[in-house]
């Protein structure tokens, strides 16, 4: 075989890339060895594949590339069908998780929203128990203060303003059998801050001497302004001042607002 017409025939990129069979390889390192053109040709078709970072590839002509191609159509003449993966049960899987991860989060959610209207449940749970309780209470004082007044044992004494407060009034009702005191203060303004009203079971003979049985404390939370005081057994009369809070010892009594006499 002519040397020239051996090497143009494409074999030796062949052999280069790997694409022959064991007894052409041998075939080729043969020829090798008798033709140094044959081996200078394949150590240049290498370094072209070195350089490959510097040059697209070694040079082929149109002849050798065709040769090539030829002989690569004569060794892989079986083409294989790649049927496209099917990706069916993948979407599939995909879709069940995204489903399952949405599944959770509105799971989630709705724990929280849960939680929170619990929470809201409890706040409102709590702040009608505290309506009730107070109603209550005041149902209570109410009750309480209807007892009194239609207690028919109560002596009831008016207490008529004074020069201080000319239209203030209170009513005094005093069982004298319990000694039992409870005062209507309805008819007093509210007391200014920082001061309470005191009231004073007062002895007229033969002194006036006064004795504090007690303060209307909270006056603005008592909607009925209903009062419970001390008892007392020996009244001959009844008067409220005005004092500073805490009360005072005496009356003072340019603070005198209301008065009546058993």
């Amino acid at each position: 075989m002519d040397i020239k017409e051996y090497i143009e025939s494409g074999t030796l990129e062949l052999y280069v890339y790997g694409l022959l069979n064991e007894t052409e390889n041998l075939e080729v390192a043969q020829m090798a060895k008798k033709h140094k053109e044959i081996d200078d040709e394949i150590v240049s078709i290498e370094k072209a594949i070195v350089n490959l970072s510097t040059s697209f590839s070694p040079f082929l002509s149109v002849e050798n590339f065709a040769k090539i191609k030829s002989k690569l159509d004569i060794k892989h003449t079986k083409v294989i069908d790649l049927k496209p993966t099917n990706n069916r049960f993948n979407y599939i899987g995909w879709a069940a998780a995204a489903i399952f991860l949405l599944g959770i989060g509105l799971q989630y959610n709705q724990q929280v929203t849960f939680k929170n209207n619990i929470v809201a449940l409890e706040k409102e749970k709590t702040k009608l128990n505290d309506v009730l309780i107070s109603n209550e209470n005041r149902n209570d004082k109410t009750k309480k203060a209807l007892a009194v007044i239609r207690d028919s044992k109560n002596t009831v004494i008016s207490l008529a303003g004074q020069t201080v407060a000319p239209t203030a009034s209170a009513k005094v009702y005093w069982n004298k059998e319990t000694q039992v005191v409870y005062i209507d203060a309805s008819g007093l303004p509210e007391p200014p801050e920082g001061m309470v009203y005191q009231v004073w079971s007062l002895k007229l003979k033969p002194e006036l001497t006064p004795t504090s049985i007690g303060l209307l404390s909270d006056f603005t939370a008592e909607n009925n302004k209903i009062f419970a005081v001390s008892k007392t057994g020996n009244a001959e009369a009844f008067g409220i001042t005005l004092e500073p809070a805490g009360g005072s010892k005496s009356p003072t009594m340019d603070q005198l607002y209301t008065l009546g006499v058993v």
